[in-house]
């Protein structure tokens, strides 16, 4: 992550000094989204470092949520910087417009900015399809709880999509004698980026709200309560606090026949074997409580 960010630094630079020579608003608006994007990064990196720190007397769940909180930030931040500035500086250019001077610069610079991008949406891309399982792009979207990934993978296929639009805007601007399109291109980047910050918005919320974790997960862990002594499995809560922090929270109606002992014997060993199977789960509470959920009969139901 830090030689991103020192490549989106670079690349931030060149587009600045590129848009002081050619005077392109949509080159000024590519400068401030490669910034935004390098502030966004150092905001993650700290939030990482914050959500690793473990719980104390003060915050016993834990500092996971930080991360989430920290990527809200970077949602607002896209949204108030990257595309208010670009609709801003697009409005201007479009009311005042100045022709282009030495294009070809902003064309090297884009193409050069275009190459250092893609390289790292590809490993965002590939971390993420490696992530999403068996669901359709959109449902691994809506439903991930690793929020870091998606903002990398949606900002830099967003600065893509904007060295593209920015591109054109100059190359139209050149060929109709226009420079009023070059505004244009620059509102465009501005609206393209407020859609990705309102979605990133919205799935930050949603976290820092709390987050069940996934069916899958919930389903896996009622299979793995189900054991001798166990009669029935009621509800099943989870929170997200961090991608890999869940809270587990289960409801167990235990076989009226067990001791107190057992009882305590086999709760000991459901939390051992769930934080075995499922590493993410870092905290466990079996709650005894009769008529829990659908009863499982004999089979299961006697500890002698």
């Amino acid at each position: 992550m830090i030689i991103a960010l020192a490549a989106n630094l670079a690349i931030a630079v060149a587009k600045f000094v590129a848009a002081a020579i050619t005077g392109s608003s949509a080159m000024l608006t590519e400068g401030v989204h490669s910034l935004v994007d390098s502030s966004n990064q150092l905001l993650l990196m700290y939030g990482h470092k914050r959500a690793a720190k473990p719980a104390d007397a003060k915050h016993p769940g834990g500092y996971g949520r930080e991360l989430y909180f920290w990527s809200f930030i970077v949602a607002l931040l896209v949204f108030a910087m990257g595309a208010g500035v670009s609709v801003y500086e697009g409005v201007i250019h479009f009311l005042s417009p100045e022709p282009a001077v030495s294009p070809w610069i902003a064309y090297g610079v884009l193409a050069v900015a275009f190459i250092l991008e893609g390289g790292s949406t590809l490993a965002a891309f590939q971390e993420f399809n490696r992530k999403r399982g068996g669901k359709s792009w959109w449902d691994a979207l809506v439903s991930t709880k690793d929020a870091t990934t998606v903002i990398v993978l949606l900002e830099n296929g967003a600065a893509m999509a904007g060295l593209v639009i920015a591109a054109l805007g100059l190359a139209v601007s050149r060929l109709t004698g226009d420079p009023r399109f070059d505004g244009v291109a620059s509102i465009i980047i501005g609206l393209l980026l407020g859609l990705v910050a309102m979605f990133l918005a919205r799935e930050a919320k949603g976290l820092l709200i709390g987050e069940a974790a996934d069916p899958n997960l919930i389903a896996s862990i009622r299979q793995n309560v189900s054991r001798e002594g166990v009669v029935g499995v009621g509800e099943i809560m989870t929170l997200h606090n961090a991608p890999e922090q869940i809270v587990a929270a289960v409801n167990v109606d235990f076989d009226n026949r067990l001791g107190a002992s057992d009882v305590e014997r086999i709760v000991a060993e459901i939390e051992q074997s769930l934080r075995a199977d499922f590493p993410s789960i870092y905290r466990v509470y079996v709650r005894p409580h009769e008529h829990a959920g659908a009863k499982f009969g004999d089979a299961r139901g006697l500890v002698e």
